[in-house]
């Protein structure tokens, strides 16, 4: 079944309808919004979003907070956002987020209802993704408050202090800004993969090679990679070690303006070339 590219003419004017498009976006996330957030499926997406929340929680009801271990708790805090969050939960909390949006629909066989609408692709594939960001951020960025709160409120006056006072609301802060990014970097790329791979886990574990691979690759191949990225963001260090240390390519540090607009850009590139498949996109539910 293949489907003709639909779009909209423009007004008498000659104007772009701006504002229908803008209505029908808003519509369209409202829709996706409720697919994503409250359904059964998603179920495991919080489960990775909030078993650390969880785990932390313990902590901070059983364990002792003398002021003295405040420094062991925040290493402890950068390797769960920088080992887990970053490489693990937002990376397959987006990959499930995000491959359902086109790739599901087409196994479900519903999307020739949205392509047959008078509605153009592009802002289709945009609601879409406005709508897949929206609920990872309201996942992750919700987990990592929590967490963050739990790891410092514990410890009564000295933990508040640090966080309202000390380095620990700009290190709230970068992690907050470091989940955002990865959520619309992880993001775009699975939307883009959704489109190219049937069935996009394949791709997805190929990519997760190359991020896991990229801090060894020179510094030029590192540019291609969202984690590389975030890595210039993470206001507390917790290095590599082993012998995956002696294989890591040190590359120049830059500001948390350059890396965030470079990340921006490689977001940029890769909806751009999203919205170019999703005009091509042809339907053949035979051999989906």
């Amino acid at each position: 079944m293949t489907q003709s590219t639909g779009s909209f003419p423009q007004t008498a004017s000659g104007q772009h309808p701006w504002g229908l498009w803008l209505l029908q976006a808003k519509r369209l996330v409202r829709i996706e919004l409720r697919r994503n957030l409250f359904s059964w499926k998603a179920s495991w997406i919080y489960f990775l979003a909030f078993v650390p929340t969880f785990i932390i929680a313990i902590h901070a009801v059983f364990n002792a907070h003398d002021p003295s271990d405040l420094s062991q708790d925040t290493k402890v805090l950068a390797n769960v956002l920088q080992l887990y969050y970053v490489r693990l939960g937002v990376f397959f909390g987006c990959l499930g987020i995000f491959s359902r949006l086109i790739r599901g629909e087409m196994i479900e066989r519903s999307l020739h209802f949205y392509l047959l609408s008078p509605v153009r692709r592009e802002v289709l594939l945009m609601s879409k993704f406005v709508a897949g960001s929206i609920t990872a951020l309201c996942l992750f960025v919700t987990a990592t408050l929590a967490d963050v709160a739990l790891m410092y409120l514990p410890y009564g006056p000295a933990g508040r202090e640090y966080l309202l006072n000390g380095p620990g609301f700009g290190e709230l802060k970068a992690y907050l800004l470091i989940i955002i990014l990865a959520c619309l970097g992880y993001g775009a790329v699975f939307l883009l993969l959704s489109m190219i791979f049937r069935n996009p886990t394949p791709g997805a574990l190929l990519f997760l090679g190359w991020e896991a691979i990229n801090p060894v690759m020179p510094s030029l191949l590192q540019k291609l990679s969202v984690a590389s990225y975030l890595r210039h963001l993470m206001p507390v260090d917790v290095g590599a070690q082993g012998l995956f240390a002696l294989l890591t390519v040190r590359t120049e540090p830059v500001s948390a303006w350059v890396a965030s607009c470079g990340l921006l850009l490689l977001i940029t590139v890769v909806l751009l070339y999203s919205c170019y498949r999703m005009r091509t996109l042809e339907l053949r539910y035979a051999t989906e």
